[in-house]
């Protein structure tokens, strides 16, 4: 089963505003999607892991210093990065320097349609990639 990891800042309401969101995604019985701050508020995964991973989705509308450690373990990994973030958020530019995929939305509704437009994109690279 394919890896998608959810990154985000653990300051935000994750568990509300992003973790039910996921939770209600038609997509999430047939990935293994790893929230990482679920059953341990503290976790913390080491550097191999993030080899693992298939897809790395980060909610960038908080700036956070471990998040982008986790963005650029992925990156040197070859792990495909998409952002999603509030509508009106003012992202950090550096970000760009990882992946150009970047998705606003402004509610729970739009934040499930982003991502799962994002996880079809995701399976058309995959399948065209493979052909």
């Amino acid at each position: 089963m394919k890896k998608i990891y959810v990154g985000h800042c653990k300051l935000s309401d994750y568990e509300n505003e992003l973790y039910n969101v996921v939770k209600s995604l038609d997509e999430y019985g047939k990935y293994e999607f790893i929230l990482p701050h679920e059953v341990n508020k503290e976790a913390y995964n080491g550097r191999d892991f993030y080899k693992t991973l298939d897809l790395f989705i980060a909610e960038v509308s908080y700036k956070a210093t471990g998040l982008g450690i986790e963005l650029g373990w992925a990156y040197d990994d070859g792990i495909p990065i998409y952002y999603v973030y509030k509508e009106g958020t003012n992202i950090g530019q550096s970000l760009r320097c990882l992946s150009d995929k970047f998705y606003s939305y402004n509610d729970e509704d739009s934040l499930r349609e982003m991502l799962s437009l994002i996880i079809r994109d995701y399976e058309e690279k995959n399948v065209n990639e493979k052909a």
